[in-house]
């Protein structure tokens, strides 16, 4: 069990609990939720450690581990899914400029993303911690991802582009893994980083229900501010941030079954419609934002 008493991000001791959130998807447990007030971080407290925290993601509802169907929502998520792959894809080739260069994806799930670019002639390596993901990728796309412990063995400068789609709120070495990211950079390489938005206009509309706390696999919560500091700790400056505009309705559909116990797809879309009108005119206001970074230049 881990008990912070300084910011996870900043080291700041100026910390207080603000929520405390329900586990939904597996155990049930409440977690507390608690903020810095210097970078604006939240994070989840009192979490299952490293070596405890696998049986929180034992569920077939967790989609990116069980490519699961079933269900509206998930249902919802693979159709919009196809599209997001290849925007994902699309972006990474125009930011880096490079046609048919690496990729390294880490918590990479079942595959997909990394089946994408491999379509695309990339060369892909995926790092995933669990096994039955691990399972489904060679199953689906005949991939053969590593476990996540690879990541301190790879070799230096040897990627154009680093890629965590909704993975950094899950990294327990949060400090040792961006440092080592950084390490794995090509000099112009970019690195990807989708991570849900704390300050976002849903989460103000269901708070402790927000679906995108996800306690306690999420970690971290971040906020533009936030991961602005991180990458700075580590000499790595923020180049472009991108809105994930889907993630707003998906979060909200399931959100609001927390709230009320039952689906209501039609408040969830008019929620999200909120929500994306919010942040057109600022992307830090997004329910789930993509950072693009670089290894600064003055470091």
């Amino acid at each position: 069990m881990i008990l912070y008493d300084s910011c996870p991000v900043c080291g700041s001791k100026n910390i207080l609990p603000v929520l405390s959130v329900k586990d939904y998807t597996v155990s049930l447990e409440h977690f507390e939720i608690w903020e810095c007030k210097r970078c604006t971080l939240r994070f989840t407290q009192n979490i299952p450690d490293q070596d405890e925290i696998s049986p929180y993601y034992q569920s077939e509802n967790y989609i990116s581990h069980s490519n699961t169907n079933k269900g509206f929502v998930n249902k919802l998520y693979h159709l919009v899914r196809k599209r997001t792959l290849h925007q994902k894809k699309n972006l990474v080739i125009k930011t880096t400029g490079i046609i048919n260069g690496s990729i390294l994806d880490m918590g990479c799930g079942t595959g997909a993303f990394l089946n994408t670019m491999k379509q695309a002639n990339w060369k892909v390596t995926g790092l995933e911690p669990d096994a039955i993901a691990r399972r489904k990728a060679i199953e689906l796309y005949s991939l053969q991802l590593e476990s996540s412990e690879k990541l301190f063995s790879l070799p230096e400068e040897s990627f154009d582009a680093i890629t965590m789609w909704h993975v950094m709120e899950h990294i327990h070495d949060l400090h040792g893994s961006i440092n080592q990211i950084k390490n794995l950079l090509k000099p112009q390489g970019k690195l990807f980083i989708a991570v849900p938005n704390h300050i976002c206009y849903d989460e103000e509309i269901y708070k402790e229900f927000w679906a995108a706390y996800d306690v306690p696999r999420h970690l971290y919560h971040f906020s533009p501010e936030s991961i602005t500091e991180l990458l700075s700790l580590h000499g790595l400056t923020i180049l472009s941030k991108k809105p994930m505009w889907y993630d707003s309705f998906y979060v909200s559909m399931l959100s609001e079954k927390y709230k009320t116990g039952k689906s209501n797809p039609i408040q969830a879309f008019l929620n999200g419609i909120v929500s994306n009108t919010k942040a057109l005119a600022n992307v830090d206001k997004c329910s789930s934002v993509i950072y693009v970074a670089s290894i600064s230049t003055w470091h």
